[in-house]
């Protein structure tokens, strides 16, 4: 992060092999901003899990510590000043339904208190994490925690796991016809169970998961144009892209990556607007 702004320390972890596909990484962060940071957190299917170590922030206005964030259609802003110190736990829908132990139709674009979820194991998890003395010792403490938690989680039915497997490994590229004659399910009735237990329907999540690829070509600056990168992420033309971005994002790629702090820091939010309603949300 530029001195300007403040300063800024990541450390990232492979959980446990026991835990994946279910959680994607983690993430330490400790950092310490000069003056109000704002961040725009785009829509992604990946569901956060900040476990705090520190002061709260701002999650769209309301003040949290530690939180976890459904599964949404539009951008979430986040925002501290001074000091932030904590780590966030990345997992699939799928994951999160297993760790927390609720269809995720009841977080959609929502941010719920981690304590409300989880209760006093939480207070007790916080605690000994700040006891240990590095990244790595906390990583470890994370692994036996949620291990315990998704051994004693109920096992999802198995259709589910397909469509969101096909999804998310097609890059959202699936018909939700498809979906329903694999799984041998009607359509209604496979959106339905989907919805629940993922947080949006089959179509909605697989075009967040197409707009995905198209934010992390972005952040990975490959030289490509923005018709190239429409084309690789499944659109049918820049044009479509546009569209999608500015409904998602309410900003252009261009300006997107013209937002992209260095070092991974995120993306800056600025004077951003209020574009909570800029998508027509799916059911």
């Amino acid at each position: 992060m530029p001195e300007a702004l403040g300063s800024w320390e990541v450390q990232r972890g492979r959980p446990h092999p026991g835990l994946r596909p279910h959680v994607i990484s983690y993430t330490g962060y400790a950092e310490y901003a000069r003056a109000p940071l704002r961040r725009m957190e785009v829509p992604t299917t990946t569901i956060p899990l900040i476990v705090s170590l520190g002061p709260s922030l701002l999650v769209n206005g309301e003040r949290h510590e530690s939180f976890a964030a459904g599964i949404d259609d539009a951008v979430v802003i986040t925002e501290y000043a001074g000091d932030q110190l904590g780590i966030e736990v990345n997992v699939t829908p799928l994951g999160a339904r297993g760790l927390l132990g609720l269809p995720m139709s009841e977080l959609t674009r929502r941010v719920v208190p981690l304590d409300a979820l989880l209760g006093p194991p939480l207070h007790e998890l916080v605690e000994r994490l700040n006891a240990v003395p590095d990244w790595a010792a906390r990583f470890a403490l994370l692994d036996a925690a949620l291990l315990a938690r998704l051994q004693r989680a109920p096992r999802l039915a198995p259709e589910i796991e397909h469509a969101w497997a096909r999804l998310h490994g097609a890059g959202g590229a699936v018909s939700v016809a498809t979906l329903a004659a694999e799984t041998g399910w009607s359509r209604r009735h496979l959106t339905a169970r989907f919805s629940a237990e993922v947080g949006l329907a089959p179509k909605a999540v697989a075009r967040i998961l197409r707009f995905e690829r198209v934010t992390s070509t972005l952040r990975a600056q490959r030289g490509l144009g923005l018709a190239e990168i429409a084309y690789a992420c499944g659109y049918a033309d820049q044009a479509h892209l546009n569209r999608d971005f500015r409904a998602f994002a309410g900003t252009t790629p261009t300006d997107y990556v013209a937002r992209l702090l260095p070092d991974g820091a995120g993306v800056a939010a600025g004077e951003f607007p209020n574009v909570q309603d800029g998508l027509a949300r799916a059911a």
